[in-house]
């Protein structure tokens, strides 16, 4: 097609195949749309008509400007990535021949570890006597995703007929609609428990786990805006919910060492997206060390 605006088609059909073929999340393939559309206006502005046209002198220039748009390199990281994914399936389908972004990598970027909580801050944020509905709810979804190591998004999607064997697991669907089985430790138990007989209460059209004032799902906002607030009501400084979720796996490799089974609870993919937390086990090991031995101390 060799017509202004030609890869911007293309783009719209790629989305389509991404979400329904490939039945990725709307927030992925939201992300993906978001950076090729930066790509098809950069390619427009250049005035390029046809696929034969684009470089991978052109896609370096694109990658360029995104730094000077100071972008962070992990964000055009997934930019690239987007990129390369829509020209394989360019290629698949017979419209180039080959991709000009083959050559292309992305730039490094800085290893910055997770954020955790100490298992003694855990039970600081959690040692608290809810004195109202909401606080009683706030609870339950702490002492859940810290149990089963969930994503925020996961656990505001949860349903009452996603338990399993007397609320001992719970069904999750994860990123890329993957299903697993999470086991719900005691206290997150007790804790749902007390909940819902609070929810039972309340007026709503919803089979929804966890709701707001309104009866309605609660939103990935409000638990973010809870949690926070609960973090510093309890003297520890703001907590964001994948704090949580961090620190369950950390706190589970430190006690078993079982990376793959961690892996296996978190819902990854892949063991290389799980072994960050090795890092973390490892800098626990070097602090006990350097706390422990007599020869360690300086």
């Amino acid at each position: 097609m060799n017509k202004k605006g030609f890869v911007i088609n293309d783009i719209n059909e790629y989305i389509n195949f991404i979400s329904q073929v490939k039945n990725l999340s709307n927030n992925t393939a939201n992300s993906y749309l978001r950076d090729l559309k930066k790509f098809s206006d950069f390619v427009e502005k250049l005035n390029i008509s046809k696929y034969s046209e684009i470089t991978d002198d052109i896609c370096s220039a694109w990658v360029g400007d995104l730094f000077t748009k100071n972008i962070n390199p992990r964000s055009i990281q997934r930019h690239i990535s987007s990129a390369k994914g829509f020209f394989k399936f360019l290629k698949k389908n017979n419209v180039v021949n080959s991709s000009p972004f083959e050559l292309i990598t992305a730039p490094k970027t800085p290893n910055n570890l997770p954020e955790v909580l100490s298992p003694e801050d855990v039970e600081q944020l959690l040692n608290f006597k809810p004195t109202s509905v909401v606080e009683i709810r706030d609870l339950a979804i702490i002492e859940l995703i810290y149990s089963s190591g969930l994503r925020v998004s996961e656990t505001v999607s949860i349903d009452l007929n996603d338990f399993e064997e007397d609320m001992s697991f719970l069904r999750i669907l994860g990123k890329g609609s993957k299903t697993r089985l999470v086991p719900v430790g005691k206290y997150a138990k007790s804790a749902i428990n007390e909940w819902l007989i609070e929810r039972n209460k309340i007026i709503n059209s919803t089979n929804a786990l966890f709701l707001n004032s309104r009866g309605k799902r609660i939103s990935i906002r409000s638990v973010q805006l809870r949690l926070r607030k609960m973090a510093l009501k309890q003297g520890l400084a703001p907590i964001h919910p994948h704090m949580l979720r961090h620190s369950f796996a950390t706190h589970m490799l430190e006690s078993s060492g079982d990376l793959r089974t961690i892996q296996e609870l978190l819902g990854h993919s892949s063991l290389s997206t799980t072994q960050i937390y090795t890092k973390l086990d490892y800098q626990h090991l070097v602090k006990i060390y350097d706390q422990s031995h007599p020869r360690a101390k300086k």
